[in-house]
């Protein structure tokens, strides 16, 4: 992901159901290009959703995970 400006980025994992089962990223950030690696080993095969929030910007974007 990309940063404009700095500030205070959340990177959260979620599940259909809506639970939260990882935070990626919780800390304040500089602005530039940034990589996170997930390690989705425990998880199982399925849909799940991402939720970026960077100061007033909020994202949410759905993945599959294929096993």
């Amino acid at each position: 992901y990309a940063l404009p400006a700095s500030g205070h980025v959340r990177l959260s994992v979620y599940n259909m159901l809506g639970q939260e089962i990882a935070t990626l990223v919780n800390e304040h950030q500089g602005p530039g290009y940034k990589s996170v690696s997930f390690d989705a080993s425990r998880l199982p095969s399925g849909m799940y959703t991402y939720r970026i929030t960077a100061g007033t910007f909020t994202d949410v974007k759905k993945m599959v995970l294929i096993r």
